[in-house]
C-alpha cells in the first residue's frame, strides 16, 4: 500500500513546483515581462550548475526535500573535500585541479533530494535491457569510436541530456524571436531553434535532438520533441550517476516546461518517454538561475580534442603488447 502514497505525494510535489507560488521564495506568482510581440519574455544567461543529483540516493529513500541544517551540511562537507582533494594534487583530483569545473557549491534552492521529481522515489524506471546496453557499451569503450559518448565525439549531448547540469559549462542563452525561441548551449555549442507556429513535423527527418514544437501556455513554454533517431544517449555526464549511457530509441518524446517565476529564475521541467528504455514515463524539473555577467565563450571541440585518437591507439597499442 506504500507504493500509490508515494506516487500521489510525488505528483503533489510536481504540481506546486510548477504552478504553484515561486518555489524559491514563497511569494505569490510574478506577472512575466513581455518581449516586443508580446510573449513571455525568457531571454538572458542562466545557469543550473548544482551540488544535487540526478537520482536520489540511497540513503535517502523517500525523503524528497533536505532540510535546511541537512542541506547546510552536505555543502560544507563538499566544501571541505574538495579543499583536502586539491591539496593532494592533480593524481587526487584526476584533473589539473579544481579550477577548470563549474559543478556548483549549493544544493538547488529547493532543497528537492534529486533532480528526477516523479517517480516519487527520485529514481529513473530504466529497463534491464537499457541498462545491459549502457554496460555493454562501457566495456568496449575503447574498441571503436562507435561505441564512446556522443559528447565524447563532439557530436550533441542531445535533449534533453544538453539541459542536465555537468561539471563545467553549465550556461544556457535564451533568445526569441517572432515564432521562435534559441536556447544557446554553452556545452558543445549547440543552438536549438524551436519554432511556435505549429507547423507540421517531418515524416522522415530523425536527428540527434530530435525536432521540437514549442507553444505558449499561458506563461509557460511547452516544447514538445519528437522524431530522434536511435543512436543517442539520454545523458552523457558523469554527474548523472547510473544514467550517463542508457541509450533512447527512437520513439522518444521529450515534453519541457520553460517557466520564469521572478526575475532571476525559471523553472524547468522534462517528461520523458520512451517506451523501449523505461517501464514509465519520468519527470526532471529544476530552477534554472539568472547570471547576466556570466561569459559564454566558443567550445571548440573538435579543434582541441585528440582524446579520442588517444584512447583508440593506446587500445591498439595495449593489444599489440598482449600478443
Amino acid at each position: 500500500m506504500k507504493t500509490p502514497v508515494l506516487r500521489v505525494f510525488g505528483l503533489i510535489v510536481l504540481l506546486v513546483f510548477l504552478n504553484g507560488p515561486d518555489p524559491l521564495n514563497g511569494q505569490a506568482k510574478w506577472p512575466a515581462p513581455k518581449t516586443a510581440d508580446g510573449q513571455p519574455d525568457l531571454q538572458g544567461i542562466w545557469t543550473n550548475a548544482t551540488l544535487t543529483p540526478l537520482e536520489r540516493p540511497a540513503s535517502m529513500k523517500d525523503k524528497a526535500f533536505l532540510t535546511e541544517e541537512e542541506a547546510a551540511a552536505i555543502e560544507k562537507r563538499t566544501a571541505e573535500n574538495r579543499a583536502a582533494t586539491d591539496k593532494m594534487g592533480p593524481l587526487a583530483s584526476g584533473s589539473y585541479n579544481r579550477a577548470w569545473y563549474d559543478d556548483g557549491t549549493k544544493v538547488l534552492a529547493t532543497r528537492q533530494t534529486s533532480l528526477v521529481v516523479d517517480p516519487p522515489d527520485g529514481r529513473v524506471p530504466v529497463k534491464p535491457t537499457a541498462e545491459a546496453r549502457r554496460d555493454d557499451y562501457a566495456a568496449r569503450n575503447d574498441d571503436s569510436y562507435e561505441f564512446m559518448s556522443p559528447w565524447d565525439r563532439c557530436i550533441t549531448r542531445g535533449v534533453p541530456g544538453s539541459m542536465f547540469p555537468a561539471g563545467y559549462n553549465n550556461a544556457y542563452q535564451i533568445i526569441q524571436t517572432p515564432g521562435y525561441v534559441t536556447i544557446h548551449y554553452e556545452m558543445i555549442h549547440d543552438a536549438r531553434i524551436i519554432p511556435l507556429d505549429n507547423r507540421p513535423r517531418s515524416a522522415r527527418m530523425q536527428t540527434w535532438m530530435g525536432e521540437p514544437r514549442g507553444r505558449w501556455d499561458g506563461d509557460t513554454l511547452v516544447v514538445e520533441t519528437t522524431n530522434y533517431h536511435n543512436k543517442g544517449w539520454i545523458t552523457t555526464s558523469a554527474a548523472s550517476g547510473r544514467i550517463k549511457g542508457i541509450p533512447h530509441s527512437d520513439k522518444l518524446r521529450v515534453t519541457e516546461r520553460f517557466k520564469r517565476v521572478s526575475k532571476d529564475v525559471i523553472t524547468y521541467s522534462a517528461t520523458i518517454e520512451d517506451p523501449e528504455i523505461y517501464t514509465r514515463p519520468w519527470t526532471i524539473s529544476f530552477p534554472l538561475t539568472a547570471d547576466p555577467d556570466y561569459r559564454i565563450f566558443e567550445y571548440a571541440c573538435h579543434e582541441g580534442n585528440y582524446a579520442l585518437q588517444n584512447i583508440l591507439s593506446g587500445a591498439r597499442a595495449t593489444e599489440k603488447q598482449k600478443k
